[in-house]
């Protein structure tokens, strides 16, 4: 019995889905599994009815007439046969007439439900209604009646029914699954827009009923409707994989592959197996073929093998139904699409005979005649439809009145309100629909992108100067294309129109970006290619032109016959000075046919692009300026008059009386060219642009500001419009008058309430006159009509300028707080609120929370990717790149908080996105570096230096990376190279001095430094390179003079503050000795009088406690370099209770830094002031584990010191001489590990080898330390080298003449010991 009742079910489905030869198979199957059941007799007649055999059908309903329970539906499915027939028999009708109205009274409730069941698939609802309604009550509520009224109800197209059929299926539902009750209830979930609900109870039907295949088919669909694609298609494979032939999925799979993809091969393949599966299926069902055909159509952008294929289609269609006039009219609808418009006009005057519903048909018989040029025809037809009453308002009509309008020369205010009202009429169609194949139907790209063409052709061809909105009309075209794409980026026409759209506004990034997608997914898209050379040529990029026009010619050679070609190709040859060769190549375009028909609007040979009037004019204003520029002013002047001759009386015949003006500003009569202009009215196209040209003389020949505001001024007075007004409040800001630019703009925003670009102008016109207030108050204001959301931005941008961060903060705040949406613009929205709170947060020292909102964004910017590759691929490369911004921004913060390794990830999150990233590829490897990574670091140099082999920041690590390996000649060359190219480049400058410090070659700086000074006689000023002059003096052990030179570079701001961070250094450790340290202690303090070098400490002490104050960190890691120099100014006070007080910070910072190298370094420090050495090594030996890194080398360096000093003291030398060799490692010039290492060896005896230690420390000491001097001169004693020793001695005799003990000890017993 359920096998029973499904298959009843599945009939019933295809009869109403029309799939009348599924029915008639399924039908024919049950006869022969279910014996003696009359209904599938009766379903197999209806089939085959619907099929127009209608003979067939009669006989078998004829064997009906007497079931009880079919004789009713029977009878009036025969009255239904009779009236099919083309010579009805009007007897037959009236006895079955009758008929049905006798046994109607007495029908038993099973008869009155199948009479009801064949009234609603025929469409009658209301009769269906009437009969269902009596069946229910002489049935006491019967179970299958109210499902068939639930579908009555809701197929009804009446809002009032339809609402109501809910309850019938539930009620239908409450004695067990019943699939056709199931599928009657996803229906009413559908119609009532919820598409997830539905398909919740299509999968009970998928689950309980799999072999119900239109479950699965109801499934794909529902699934569109949610916008999911990829599941849509997985669910088509599924279908395919039950049903080979499957249409539904094969019609869903080509759909895809057209909308989505842009793969035109597979949607043709598919096509295709739709064709022959429809061909096996239902090959007597015209409206299928017809049904099918539709969508793919509208969709293909006029490709040729899809209309072929789509031709097959209505053809075969036709020839099943041979005067269906709906058919006639799709196929002269084909026909337009393939350019062949006779044939088009016979199909549409086809249709227009035969058929009440005229307006279809004229429509298709008026757009002919207006691409044939027949304008009075066409107006002719447009009287008859106003005469005949046509009520309907039509998109399409409405179109094709705004194209009659445009050659007509009306307007182009009309022409612009006749589009605007067609694309509202047309999209008022979609509303309610959701997204499946009717939505894309209807959407029919090819009708906007006509409607969007007829835009264009209202705007300059060119994108607007510097500073000026670009056409209203523009902004139309782009919201309509943004839908188009939004919903089928497979078609690339709609992706390239934008480009020129994009182009035209003047933003040709993005057109760049929106062609590039072309390209990549059809390299032989030739509109592309010359747009995009025409870019190029824009910004100036003439090789690059050249490349596109190449490239365009490889693909399609066929393209030398576009006068567009050519035109590009002059315009660059001419920018290159090429005038003769620009010549010829303009003359060449001008023998092209069309370009020399004035006015016309035709095709090429090729029929592949449009040769339009503007192209044409183009061709023959650019050969005239060439001749011009060529000396040839003759022949300038006949070409421009051969130009005003061929298109006298043609819409671009003003455009020739423009480029006559530019003429003769090129012979300098401005008052000649300002005569011309003024001749062109307000009523006339190009009037603006006019105005514009002499608003540009008057500025910038005549240099009047009066007369050139006073042009813009008529403009508004002529042609009041937002536009005009916003040209007038533009041409007041060039002028620096922005008070009254602000009054046109508010003149303006009154006119059109809604123009975010108008509100954005006044908020940005009142900073502009640094009424700030007033801007946060209009803002605000703004906002609070609910209409300029996108206001917000601008306003939170405003308060962090004025440093007004808590109220910047709140505003970014309420703006993220909504409900969880999906949208694509509110997630871009949301995306740059978060990375825009995240520097407030920043700036306010929040950066934890900062962090937050980076992290926040990064996982919003995942979304938009993931919707913006299907809805605007075009935008893919920018949203990327904003993608890498704020991974790059995350791995900054982790950067400054040291948590290296978490910033490599995110650096390397963000290449990503943007492989070619050179500042993120830099970060990187300058990571690496910090991470002693060098072979990665060099990895990452050598990818930017393949890019930008002149890199200097690549130049610097590949070298200081060559310098750790060893490698000193390979890096010093690189050096070298960028010093000789920039040797003013003190950035460099610095790092190499430290680089050659590390690699132990401190005596290569000078020639460097000579290098810069004698490159500019005012180096010797310049506070780079003082800076650069301390770092060495400091570096050699000659604290006074680096101090001198750092004290040079303090108040500036690029070095200022490095300057005194060195300095602070100085004055609290002048001998760069080790402090804390205990080796040394009593052997180094024998110079000059103990309580005199107290008080030089202590004035020391106070200086850099002064020169504290002047350090501002910008960075959370420049506060925290600055607070532990405040408590190392504590340590060197010697005081105890100051000492306790620096470890307690110290103590504080490490708790809350993990790892932190300079906070563990100072408290060990702290710790062995307060000869608590145990505590101090703790921490140091912690150091010693940790990974070096660039940022903390100095204190690696430091704490490595200071625990071999710890070791030396416990006489733990085979330690400290493994620590000393570390320290070396990274830095050759390190004297103190010298001087460690010779006090080691001296301990142990061997003086030879200590004194090759001391020779190291005195040299990279630059002879300076009479203390190292001292161990030197004895240890040479020892060695029994006394001519070195005496040597040394006088050395620091020199320098410091009562030096104690060294003329005693050492040199007199050198003499001695040299005396025979």
């Amino acid at each position: 019995m359920a096998e029973e009742e499904t298959t009843v079910a599945l009939i019933k489905y295809y009869c109403y889905e029309k799939y009348f030869n599924h029915a008639v198979n399924i039908a024919a199957a049950a006869q022969k599994k279910f014996r003696n059941v009359p209904v599938y007799t009766f379903f197999h007649a209806y089939g085959i009815l619907m099929q127009d055999q209608i003979q067939e059908a009669i006989a078998e309903l004829d064997t009906l007439r007497d079931d009880r329970d079919l004789s009713l539906c029977t009878i009036i499915a025969l009255v239904y046969a009779e009236k099919k027939k083309t010579n009805p028999d009007r007897d037959v009708i009236q006895q079955l007439d009758a008929k049905v109205k006798e046994d109607r009274k007495s029908a038993p409730p099973s008869s009155l439900y199948y009479a009801g069941t064949f009234l609603w698939l025929l469409g009658r609802n209301d009769k269906a209604r009437e009969y269902t309604e009596r069946m229910i009550k002489l049935s006491n509520d019967s179970r299958e009646g109210k499902i068939l009224k639930g579908w009555i109800d809701v197929t009804s197209g009446k809002d009032s029914y339809a609402r109501k059929a809910g309850k019938y299926f539930d009620e239908g539902l409450k004695e067990g699954a019943d699939v056709f009750a199931l599928m009657g209830k996803a229906q009413y979930n559908e119609y009532r827009q919820n598409y997830s609900g539905a398909l919740e109870i299509i999968n009970q039907v998928v689950v309980s009923f799999p072999e119900f295949l239109p479950g699965l088919v109801k499934k794909m669909k529902l699934l569109l409707s949610l916008q999911d694609w990829e599941q849509t298609t997985d669910a088509a494979r599924r279908l395919l994989q039950k049903d080979k032939n499957n249409l539904e999925a094969l019609q869903m799979l080509a759909l895809h592959s057209l909308c989505r993809e842009g793969d035109i091969a597979e949607a043709v393949n598919h096509l295709s197996d739709l064709i022959s599966s429809l061909d096996i299926l239902e090959p007597h069902n015209p409206e299928l073929f017809y049904r099918m055909s539709r969508a793919f159509t509208r969709l293909c952008g006029r490709n040729e093998k899809i209309i072929e294929q789509t031709c097959r289609m209505v053809e075969r269609a036709f020839s099943l139904a041979p005067g269906d006039s709906d058919l006639a009219t799709e196929l002269g609808y084909q026909m337009v699409l393939q350019g062949r418009i006779k044939e088009a006009m016979k199909w549409y005057k086809a249709a227009f005979g035969s058929r009440d519903d005229i307006l279809p048909a004229l429509t298709g018989i008026i757009h002919c005649q207006l691409i044939e040029g027949q304008l009075e025809d066409a107006e002719q037809q447009f009287e008859f439809l106003t005469g005949i009453q046509q009520s309907e308002k039509s998109g399409e009509l409405l179109y094709l009145r705004a194209v009659l309008a445009a050659k007509k020369r009306r307007p182009q205010e009309e022409v612009t309100h006749l589009l605007n009202d067609a694309v509202e009429t047309h999209f008022s169609k979609l509303q309610g629909l959701p997204l499946g194949v009717e939505y894309l139907e209807k959407l029919n790209p090819d009708f906007l992108f006509n409607v969007v063409k007829e835009y264009l052709a209202l705007c300059p061809p060119k994108p607007p100067a510097q500073g000026q909105p670009p056409a209203p009309q523009l902004q139309h075209c782009a919201t309509l294309l943004d839908t188009v794409i939004k919903i089928v980026p497979g078609l690339l026409q709609g992706v390239f129109l934008l480009a020129k759209v994009r182009y035209q506004s003047g933003d040709t990034d993005a057109a760049q970006s929106s062609l590039q997608h072309c390209l990549d997914q059809c390299p032989s898209y030739a509109d592309a290619h010359l747009l995009m050379a025409q870019i190029h040529l824009l910004q100036g990029n003439v090789a690059y032109c050249s490349q596109s026009l190449e490239l365009c010619l490889s693909h399609n050679f066929e393209i030398r016959d576009h006068p567009l070609y050519h035109l590009i190709k002059a315009q660059a040859e001419k920018k290159m000075g090429e005038l003769t060769e620009a010549i010829q190549t303009l003359q060449m375009a001008m023998n092209l046919p069309g370009v020399c028909r004035a006015g016309s609007s035709s095709r090429s040979k090729n029929k592949k692009t449009e040769l339009n009037s503007a192209d044409c004019v183009s061709v023959f204003l650019e050969l005239a300026e060439a001749l011009w520029l060529n000396g040839e002013q003759h022949e300038a002047a006949k070409v421009m008059q051969d130009a005003i001759n061929e298109f006298s009386g043609t819409a671009e015949e003003l455009r020739v009386t423009i480029a006559n003006a530019d003429l003769a500003l090129l012979r300098g009569d401005t008052e000649l060219a300002l005569s011309m202009l003024r001749h062109i009215s307000p009523e006339q196209p190009y009037y603006i642009q006019a105005k514009e040209k002499m608003a540009g003389i008057y500025l910038n020949h005549r240099k009047e500001k009066r007369l050139y505001a006073s042009c813009y001024r008529e403009m508004v007075e002529k042609l009041p419009s937002p536009h005009t007004y916003l040209l007038l409040g533009d041409a007041y800001m060039n002028i620096h008058e922005p008070e009254k630019a602000i009054e046109v703009y508010e003149q303006a925003l009154k006119k059109n309430p809604k123009n975010g670009a108008l509100a954005s102008k006044i908020g940005k016109a009142l900073v502009k006159t640094h009424n700030y207030v007033k801007a946060i108050n209009y803002y605000e204001a703004a906002l609070k009509t609910q209409q300029q959301n996108f206001l917000r931005y601008d306003l939170a941008e405003l308060l962090m300028k004025m440093k007004q961060y808590d109220r910047c903060e709140k505003i970014l705040h309420d703006a993220l707080i909504h409900e969880p949406v999906n949208e694509l613009q509110t997630l871009s929205d949301d995306c740059r609120y978060l990375v825009l709170l995240a520097k407030i947060q920043n700036k306010v020292d929040k950066h934890e929370e900062a962090l937050l909102s980076l992290q926040r964004a990064r996982d919003v910017q995942a979304k938009v990717l993931k919707r913006v590759q299907l809805e605007q691929p075009d935008a893919v490369p920018m949203q990327k790149q904003l993608a890498a911004e704020i991974c790059a921004e995350i791995a900054k913060h982790y950067t400054s908080q040291r948590g290296y390794e978490r910033a490599v990830k995110f650096y390397k999150e963000a290449l990503v996105y943007c492989e070619t990233d050179c500042k993120v590829m830099l970060e990187l490897a300058r990571l690496y570096l910090t991470l002693d990574q060098n072979d990665a670091c060099l990895e990452q140099c050598s990818v930017i230096l393949k890019n930008d082999q002149f890199n200097e920041e690549a130049t610097l690590m590949k070298a200081e990376v060559m310098l750790r390996q060893k490698k000193n000649d390979k890096a010093v060359v690189n050096f070298e190279q960028l010093i000789e190219r920039t040797p003013e480049n003190y950035i460099i400058l610095s790092r190499l001095i430290d680089m050659l410090r590390r690699s132990g070659k401190l005596e290569e700086v000078p020639k460097f430094l000579d290098m810069a000074e004698k490159h500019s006689s005012r180096a010797k000023l310049d506070p780079g390179f003082n800076y650069c002059k301390g770092l060495y003096f400091w570096y050699t052990g000659e604290p006074i003079d680096a101090l001198r030179h750092f004290n040079k570079a303090r108040k500036d701001n690029d070095w200022g503050q490095n300057a005194v961070y060195n300095m602070i250094e100085i004055y609290l450790n002048p001998d760069n000795e080790t402090m804390g340290g205990e080796t040394f202690e009593g052997l180094d303090g024998e110079i000059g009088n103990s309580t005199e070098k107290q008080e030089l400490e202590q004035l020391a002490v106070r200086t850099a406690e002064k020169l504290l104050k002047e350090l501002k960190p910008q960075t959370p890691s420049g506060h925290m370099q600055l607070h532990i120099l405040e408590n190392y100014c504590l340590l060197a006070t010697k005081q105890k209770a100051n000492i306790e007080k620096a470890l307690g910070v110290f103590m504080e910072i490490a708790k809350n830094e993990k790892d932190h190298v300079p906070a563990l370094l100072a408290m060990a420090t702290a710790y062995m002031m307060l000869k608590q050495s145990p505590k101090a090594r703790n921490q140091l030996k912690h150091i010693a584990k940790m990974n070096w890194s660039i940022p903390d080398a100095d204190e690696f360096e430091k704490s490595w010191l200071l625990l071999a000093d710890i070791y030396i003291q416990s006489g733990k030398h085979d330690l400290a001489k493994e620590l000393l060799k570390r320290c070396l490692s990274h830095n050759e010039s390190c004297w103190k590990a010298y001087e460690y290492k010779g006090y080691i060896m001296e301990k142990e005896q061997s003086f030879c080898d200590a004194a090759l230690d001391y020779e190291k420390a005195w040299k990279f000491g630059n002879q300076t330390n009479p203390t190292i001097g001292y161990k030197l001169a004895f240890n040479y004693l020892k060695a029994k080298r006394h001519i070195d020793a005496i040597d040394v001695c006088h050395k620091v005799l020199a320098a410091h003449p009562n030096y104690p003990r060294i003329q005693k000890d050492i040199l007199d017993k050198a003499r001695a010991a040299l005396r025979p």
